[in-house]
């Protein structure tokens, strides 16, 4: 391992429905055709050596995606955002980019929680919002399923949920702030905290904005 640099990039609209495994190759295409000097593993099937701080699932955008890219050679920073940014497919944005000690764990590792933010439509008076919000962060449980091809898996939703608050209003919908565990301990998800409040059908957005990781 010769240099390690981490990513913050943004992923958009436009490509807000392909797959993890998609962004994975996008991001591999878009490294390979910069020239980029990529590391690869070993072994039978080499791959370049990328680690993705945490999937982000289909329909959600992001201004806070992280990725680890190891480099077989040196490259200046400058130089490594500017051959990149230019092979980036629309909807995805290089927004910076540092270098990090190599023997740090994997960026997976390191994710503590996530933040979002949801726009709702929602005729509801402001008080009567933020008593929809305090109502679920009273419960002393939110009992949620979520259902997988080969089996059902029940969890609390509640313990999952650090904090849950009104970012304002525009346009007849309220933009909701939340910040949910993601570690090895559980993963909370913004569209299960929007279905425990009751509005699953008036969600417009669902955007990642910060993903907060273990001080290096």
């Amino acid at each position: 391992m010769v240099q390690r640099l981490r990513i913050t990039f943004a992923k958009g609209d436009e490509v807000k429905y392909i797959s993890h495994l998609d962004l994975m190759r996008a991001w591999e295409r878009a490294l390979r055709r910069g020239q980029i000097p990529l590391a690869y593993s070993q072994g039978f099937n080499p791959r370049p050596r990328l680690f993705f701080a945490s999937a982000l699932p289909v329909g959600f955008t992001s201004r806070a995606e992280v990725l680890d890219v190891i480099l077989q050679q040196r490259m200046g920073l400058r130089e490594f955002a500017s051959r990149v940014r230019k092979q980036l497919p629309a909807g995805l944005e290089l927004k910076s980019v540092a270098e990090i000690p190599p023997t740090l764990p994997a960026p997976s590792a390191q994710v503590v929680a996530a933040e979002y933010e949801v726009v709702v439509e929602s005729q509801d008076a402001l008080h009567d919002m933020q008593a929809r919000l305090d109502k679920l962060l009273a419960a002393s449980s939110i009992p949620r399923r979520r259902e997988r091809p080969n089996r059902v898996r029940e969890y609390d939703l509640r313990p999952l949920i650090q904090k849950l608050w009104i970012i304002g209003q525009r346009q007849g919908a309220y933009v909701l702030g939340m910040r949910l565990q993601a570690d090895e301990g559980g993963t909370g998800r913004p569209d299960e905290v929007m279905a425990a409040l009751g509005l699953t059908d008036a969600v417009r957005v669902i955007e990642r904005v910060d993903l907060v990781l273990k001080p290096l």
